[in-house]
């Protein structure tokens, strides 16, 4: 396998398929006017993309313990591009919908399977710089997504957003010629399980993003009867034994925290520089890009610290300058909108570093038999994460209309500020436990020695 290749041919495609996400939130506007579609409509193309995208992640990953990448990144991939083909003749809202709903699960598959052939394939000590390259992609596609979005609503039509999708086909021979080959590992596929957790991950999603109440009570007889399920099933979808791992469970609310930041500054910062400066859309991915360049230019460091020294120091120096950049911005907001411009230089490459060694870690903990399901659902953690703190965000907006701007802003960053202390919290404890696992482990280890 050319490992050399491998992660920078993956991180491509990931970053077209998170830009793919974003691109088209900008050209909702224009969308709902040329097609005379309501804004609840409307909606569905980002809830109904966004729903299905994080549902496949945790499909996909479970799909790999038992069938070749090469197989599923296949797939993934023609799905995309035929669903993109389908979205650029799209000139109707139904042909639209049907289009980003079926580009979903083959942009999920292609951010979850990077996620597993790192944790999978690449050496641990080379895991750091692979997984940063990775949180990079991320970062750029969430950067440069919106401009590039704006660009082409303006000077061509939103269907030319499909396109650029396309350009993750000619990536398919490049990842057959670097992908491992792996043997088919028969084994029984828990259709019914996978149904149910699926079932009950979009009604969550759903009554989140929608605020529906209706959708929590679905969501509990969902994941009731998912949890039966599994705990009865000889070849469960999840398996339970998953969860009586200590580490993975202290782990598991840490990339859910850092993606509620994450989605809730992409929310409020165009919110604050339209509103709290009048800076035209043209202008706000601006702001947001430096930082995610930045934060691309840094990888190749990042991801060797990583495997140098460890995932431990990086994982509480990304808590702290994410706290950092959260903080001053609740304090200085309202200086100006360079103030969002500098803390964002901070917070983008102090994100890619938190998010790639929460990977690491989960990765190291998990052993490989759970490898699949534990990473598929920390990812899926992540976008109930990024649903929360959005819909959390825009129910305190809609309560607080006649406060002013940037008091409400001041409110929700330091809102944001105590998700970090919360979520540092339990990063110290589980480093403790950690650390008291081991010395149990020590005299047990010394004593079988001598005997």
């Amino acid at each position: 396998m050319a490992t050399r290749w491998l992660m920078p041919v993956w991180s491509v495609g990931t970053f077209l398929t998170i830009m793919n996400t974003t691109m088209f939130n900008v050209s909702l506007p224009t969308i709902l006017a040329d097609l005379h579609i309501t804004p609840a409509m409307g909606s569905l193309i980002v809830s109904g993309y966004s729903v299905v995208y994080a549902v496949s992640t945790v499909i996909a990953s479970r799909l790999s313990d038992i069938l070749p990448i090469r197989w599923l990144i296949t797939a993934a991939l023609a799905l995309l591009g035929t669903a993109s083909v389908l979205g650029f003749a799209a000139h109707s809202f139904a042909l639209l919908l049907t289009a980003r709903v079926l580009q979903a699960p083959g942009a999920g598959a292609v951010a979850a399977l990077g996620v597993m052939i790192a944790s999978r394939y690449i050496p641990y000590e080379r895991r750091g710089r692979a997984l940063s390259l990775i949180s990079a992609a991320v970062a750029l596609g969430f950067g440069l997504g919106p401009i590039l979005g704006g660009v082409l609503t303006g000077w061509v039509r939103w269907n030319a957003l499909f396109l650029v999708v396309c350009l993750v086909l000619p990536l398919m021979p490049l990842l057959w010629r670097v992908l491992p080959e792996e043997p088919m590992r028969p084994a029984p596929f828990d259709g019914i399980g996978a149904a149910l957790l699926g079932a009950a991950a979009t009604s969550l999603l759903l009554a989140v993003t929608l605020r529906t109440v209706w959708l929590v009570t679905v969501t509990a007889v969902c994941g009731v009867a998912c949890a039966w399920h599994l705990r009865r099933s000889h070849h469960p979808f999840i398996d339970p034994a998953l969860f009586t791992n200590p580490a993975y469970r202290r782990l598991l609310p840490l990339p859910l925290c850092a993606f509620m930041i994450n989605m809730s500054l992409l929310f409020l910062i165009p919110l604050i520089l339209a509103r709290g400066f009048g800076m035209p859309a043209s202008r706000i991915g601006l702001v947001l890009f430096p930082g995610s360049l930045l934060s691309a230019v840094l990888t190749r460091w990042i991801g060797r610290w990583i495997d140098e020294h460890g995932n431990v120091p990086f994982l509480v120096i990304g808590h702290a300058l994410v706290m950092a950049a959260i903080a001053a911005m609740a304090l200085l907001v309202q200086l100006s909108p360079w103030i969002l411009v500098a803390t964002y230089l901070v917070f983008s490459p102090a994100l890619s570093m938190l998010t790639a060694s929460i990977s690491n870690e989960l990765s190291r903990v998990l052993v490989t038999s759970h490898l699949g399901a534990g990473m598929g659902l920390a990812q899926l953690s992540q976008f109930f994460g990024g649903a929360i703190a959005v819909a959390g965000c825009g129910l305190v907006l809609a309560v607080t209309p006649k406060w002013p701007v940037f008091t409400t802003f001041r409110l929700l960053f330091g809102g944001l500020t105590a998700v970090m202390v919360c979520s540092l919290a339990l990063l110290l404890w589980h480093l403790r436990q950690s650390r008291r696992a081991m010395k149990q482990m020590a005299p047990a280890a010394g004593t079988g020695a001598n005997g």
